[in-house]
């Protein structure tokens, strides 16, 4: 009798485990959540309006009051972490040769016309990944040591701003 029918709209249902019945808590030892439904025993925890903060942590000292406190002002560049922070855009050989021809002048303008180093008040290193096999003169805040090495293998020319 099934195969006449066959697969169709009479026939279509949710996959097996798809669909998952409403967990009924307070409603007899049988059930698995019966009694203190499943709050388990006193604390805050069971009362009622009780609900898990975010950043709760069951009690224990959170971890922003057991972090270092850093002395002092806490303005960025006042903090321990600043020596660390780079003050450069880099931009690398690779973009280089995939946005400039042969002979290019590649200055700040020019890379920010390019999409690259849009950034205006931030110097610009450029940083040797990648391959360069056109001559370009790169004007520029800094080169890296391969960078450097690289563009001039290629027969282009590294210039050094200073700002």
């Amino acid at each position: 009798m099934a195969d006449e029918k066959g697969i169709g709209l009479h026939s279509l249902g949710p996959a097996k485990g798809a669909r998952k019945e409403r967990k009924r808590v307070g409603r007899g030892h049988g059930s698995g959540t019966g009694k203190t439904s499943g709050r388990g025993h006193k604390g805050a925890g069971s009362r009622s309006g009780a609900r898990k903060r975010v950043r709760f942590e069951g009690g224990q000292n959170p971890i922003h009051m057991r972090m270092r406190k850093l002395r002092g002002p806490t303005k960025k560049t006042s903090m321990p972490f600043e020596k660390f922070r780079t003050r450069t855009q880099p931009v690398n050989l690779s973009d280089l040769e995939a946005r400039f021809d042969a002979g290019a002048e590649v200055t700040p303008e020019a890379l920010r016309e390019a999409g690259l180093a849009t950034r205006r008040a931030i110097p610009v290193k450029v940083l040797g990944h990648g391959e360069l096999s056109k001559g370009l003169t790169v004007h520029a805040h800094g080169f890296s040591k391969t960078a450097r090495e690289k563009i001039e293998a290629a027969g282009g020319t590294c210039q050094l701003l200073e700002d």
